[in-house]
């Protein structure tokens, strides 16, 4: 049985191997790769106790839709990057679920309600004229969901919550920022060699933080 230092080391491993394979346009391995970074962060849940709090287990339903998502964005076509939006989309309800659910301080949220919005308004107006008139309304949802989440995930450092949260919540959005500058700005720059590690990285911290929330 895997250990959970061992199912991080695996999930860093994979990622990087990922970044590698794509920077070399080497696309198959790549999502070999990706394909074992993203299961292994959902067995780092369960080694975790994800299964064990309620908190644990919407966690874990992000992790699942965040697991699609990953496939999905394999694709190159513009349907399965909608497809893919739409998966981390439920994602990250799911995760606002859970930090919903974890508790939360109203003054945090306020607090950090006001330069997270601030940002959502910036990314918005950055993508507005990268965006094709089918994907406005997906790509505003997901901005907005993102935010909350992030917003949320400040709100339970009110509430005892772990640093890790916050961690996870925060890189998972700057991972985003990568993702919409590589598929909808179409930046030369391949925005994924510090998009991946931010994203697996917060999702490990978002894992891992089931650890810390088991009475919730």
């Amino acid at each position: 049985m895997l250990s959970i230092r061992n199912l991080t080391v695996i999930t860093g491993a994979a990622c990087l191997a990922l970044v590698g394979m794509l920077y070399f346009d080497l696309y198959q391995p790549a999502f070999a790769a990706k394909f074992i970074a993203s299961t292994s962060f959902i067995a780092l849940a369960i080694k975790a106790g994800a299964m064990e709090s309620t908190y644990g287990r919407l966690v874990l339903l992000g992790l699942g839709f965040s697991w699609c998502g990953d496939m999905l964005l394999t694709g190159q076509s513009q349907l399965a990057f909608l497809a893919g939006l739409c998966a981390f989309l439920l994602g990250h309800v799911a995760y606002v679920s859970a930090f919903i659910r974890h508790g939360y301080r109203r003054a945090w949220v306020f607090v950090a309600a006001v330069p997270v919005l601030a940002i959502a308004v910036a990314v918005l107006a950055w993508l507005a004229p990268h965006t094709p008139p089918d994907l406005e309304i997906p790509v505003r949802a997901y901005v907005a969901v993102i935010s909350l989440m992030v917003i949320f995930a400040y709100g339970t450092r009110g509430h005892d919550g772990s640093i890790l949260i916050v961690a996870g919540a925060t890189l998972f959005f700057l991972s985003d920022l990568s993702v919409a500058a590589l598929r909808l700005v179409q930046t030369e720059y391949p925005t994924y060699v510090l998009g991946l590690p931010f994203y697996y990285a917060g999702q490990v911290c978002l894992a891992l933080s089931v650890s810390h929330s088991r009475s919730h």
